[in-house]
């Protein structure tokens, strides 16, 4: 018994002297695993760091490009409220009356339905230039019919500032936008556009051209506008995927605190 104790005995000696080692590696690697951590965010710091300058960076990039090449600005137009013009001809019109003209005038008769559009009527918006401009509640009929009045029409177009140049020049100079948008943010549009297949108001477009090809043009562009407001954290309360450079103005604005990530 006396030596079966003793060999109990040297055998947790052995395991003691064992665990002890054990313990010096735990507490190294623990060191070891400290030291990397205090690296890590170390680094990620540094990355952060980076994200922000390089936002910036981007933010600086895209308020130029917006202020010099490619300005977007809201154009007032001189059309006065039907109600306004209505009470001053009619003293006597009831408030019902009123409302219900107002009502009619923020209407617009879109793609075979009715669409509410509170801008309707009062302002349109412009790129590179007041000249230059897009309906403000989406409505290209103007386009439309001046594609239909040209393949019935021979001989040239003299008029250069019809609303289906207005058109179709706000249109390609807002893919350019976008595309180098997409370049300057990093980020992929989920839909492939150039700027030939929005630009069709020459003279050897019209006889190819139809309207399910321009309106699928259209819509690629404004679900590309789209895809970079929600990747800036554009407010969903502004935006309208029918307002193509309305929502392009929120997501360029200075106003837009996330531009740039």
């Amino acid at each position: 018994d006396t030596e079966g104790l003793l060999r109990i005995k040297e055998e947790n000696q052995k395991h003691y002297r064992r665990a002890q080692r054990h313990q010096e590696k735990k507490e190294k690697i623990q060191r070891h695993n400290r030291k990397l951590g205090d690296l890590v965010e170390k680094k990620t710091c540094d990355l952060k760091t980076q994200y922000e300058h390089l936002a910036k960076l981007r933010r600086t990039h895209i308020l130029e490009l917006t202020s010099v090449i490619f300005p977007i600005e809201e154009v007032k137009t001189s059309m006065r409220d039907p109600a306004d013009v209505s009470c001053e001809s009619d003293n006597a019109m009831s408030s019902s009356t009123v409302s219900k003209l107002a009502e009619a005038r923020r209407t617009t008769y879109l793609s075979g339905r009715w669409v509410c559009d509170d801008h309707n009527g009062d302002t349109s918006i412009s790129i590179t230039g007041p000249w230059i401009t897009l309906p403000n509640n989406g409505d290209y009929s103007a386009y439309y019919n001046w594609v239909e009045e040209k393949k019935t029409t021979q001989g040239p177009d003299m008029e250069h500032n019809n609303p289906a140049h207005t058109i179709s020049a706000a249109l390609c100079y807002a893919t350019q936008l976008v595309n180098t948008l997409s370049l300057i943010l990093d980020v992929n549009l989920p839909k492939k556009l150039c700027n030939r297949q929005v630009n069709t108001a020459g003279e050897s477009s019209i006889k190819n051209l139809s309207r399910h090809r321009f309106t699928r043009a259209v819509k690629k562009l404004n679900a590309n506008i789209l895809h970079l407001c929600f990747s800036q954290h554009v407010n969903l309360d502004l935006l309208h995927p029918l307002h193509t450079l309305r929502n392009l103005m929120y997501l360029v604005s200075p106003d837009t605190e996330n531009l740039g990530r």
